[in-house]
């Protein structure tokens, strides 16, 4: 029993020492931690001088560009010191020129002023000119430090001489024209003195500040006809604007007779509509009664035949086929009657256009009305202070006045014609009419008597 139990022992002692072996195996050891972190703290330090002497090769280039530098540094200071003695000396230089020009040129100084204000406002007013145009004429530059020397006047004298001239010539050259269109390209340009110029048909606008020579916006036909009959050579009128282009520029913002029809809207288009299908009745009334007035006065001279085609005849026609005896006032009766039924015919359309003579101004005011209501209303949204947001209302309402008027006087002309032409008609017929009632009255007396005598009682 005894050799089992000690072998039972040495089996637990050995299951309980091997657990601790292997922990040991695995966890380091203090000592190994303490060599290995003298280990890393060695290769620290050998990159630190590694590093260190790097570094000392470094700055020895540095100490290198330093000195580089230091040397342009001085070199700069060398330059800077030897402007400023130059500048020192020009400054020196200038104010014994001045000292110089006070002391000896006190007198001058109001004609230099005076010469570079005139310069100043030569060159101005050359700017937007046409005397320079197509030359190289060039005026002398002066500032208010700088003395005019004898080349300057000689320029200045020169320049002027050149631009009178100038001014009182007409030239023909060849410049980059831009048209209506935008296209720039290159036509034949005639100057005439520091007026204007013009080419072709077309009125050129004013230079301006070098840009190319642009067509007037708007060039009147007269005047367009005059500058090509002055170029051939077919006239010796020219066309000028003496205001630098300010009339051609309110001519081209004037509107044409379609767009102040267009300001009138929709009342304006209703009057002249209405103005038209006056205009043309009073026409066809013209003619109709032109045409009735040569049939009959044809008739009255052809009393054998009578037509149908004139109130004449067939008034004259109708009245030969009454009962041979009638009392007078019978007769009468039927002669008023018969012209009666004629006159509708010379009549007609003279009411319509009696009535479209007194619509039309109507529409005019209700055109004005309606523009000073469209006024107020830009007024109230727009304020006062724009008159342009007011011009759409009262142009309606000035432009439908207008259209009421000039349809109106017209067709009150035409009306009073017609009733005038209409009357004359009626006259002559009245007055033939009488004749033949006269004549057919005795014939009827005469009929009578002789059919008394003959047969003793008419009845």
């Amino acid at each position: 029993m005894t050799r089992p139990l000690a072998g039972a022992a040495l089996a637990l002692m050995v299951g309980a020492s091997l657990p601790a072996s292997a922990a040991e195996q695995s966890a380091p050891s203090l000592e190994d931690i303490v060599q290995s972190y003298q280990q890393g703290a060695a290769q620290a330090q050998q990159r630190d001088l590694s590093r260190l002497d790097t570094l000392l090769d470094d700055r020895e280039k540095l100490e290198q560009a330093v000195a580089q530098a230091e040397a342009r540094q001085q070199k700069a200071q060398a330059r800077r010191e030897n402007l400023d003695s130059t500048r020192q000396r020009q400054e020196d230089a200038i104010a014994s020129i001045n000292e110089r020009r006070s002391s000896e040129g006190n007198d001058l100084q109001p004609m230099f002023d005076r010469l570079r204000h005139e310069i100043d406002d030569t060159r101005d007013s050359l700017k937007n000119g046409w005397l320079t145009l197509g030359s190289d004429i060039s005026l002398p530059s002066l500032d208010d430090s700088s003395i005019a020397s004898i080349d300057d006047l000689e320029q200045y004298a020169q320049s002027m001489s050149q631009l009178i001239a100038r001014s009182a010539q007409g030239e023909h050259m060849t410049l980059p024209v831009a048209g209506q269109n935008g296209n720039i390209t290159q036509r034949d340009v005639v100057r005439l003195g520091a007026m204007s110029a013009f080419s072709g048909g077309d009125l050129l606008r004013a230079p301006d500040d070098g840009r190319p020579l642009a067509v007037a916006a708007h060039t009147p036909s007269k005047v367009s006809s005059e500058l090509e009959a002055l170029v051939d050579g077919n006239s010796d009128i020219m066309v000028l604007d003496p205001t630098n282009g300010e009339v051609l520029q309110a001519l081209a913002q004037q509107p044409s007779l379609l767009e102040r029809i267009k300001q009138g809207g929709v009342i304006g288009y209703i009057t002249l509509a209405l103005g038209a299908v006056g205009l043309l009745i009073a026409l066809a009334q013209f003619a109709w009664l032109a045409l009735v007035s040569a049939r009959t006065r044809r008739q009255m001279h052809h009393f054998e035949h009578l037509r149908d085609d004139n109130p004449l005849g067939r008034v004259l026609k109708r009245f030969g086929q009454q009962q041979r005896y009638h009392e007078p006032e019978v007769l009468e009766a039927r002669m008023d009657e018969m012209l009666l039924a004629e006159q509708p015919g010379l009549e007609r359309g003279q009411a319509v256009v009696k009535v479209i003579a007194a619509i039309a101004p109507l529409m005019g005011l209700l055109g004005t009305v309606t523009g000073m209501i469209g006024t107020f209303q830009a007024i109230t949204v727009f304020g006062s202070g724009d008159p342009k947001m007011m011009a759409g209302g009262i142009s309606q309402a000035l432009v439908t006045t207008v259209l009421g008027l000039v349809v109106a006087i017209p067709l009150l002309f035409a009306n009073t014609a017609l009733n005038s032409r209409s009357r004359s008609l009626m006259n002559l017929l009245e007055r033939q009419a009488s004749a033949h009632l006269a004549d057919r009255m005795d014939e009827q007396q005469s009929g009578l008597e002789a059919d008394t005598r003959r047969y003793g009682n008419a009845s």
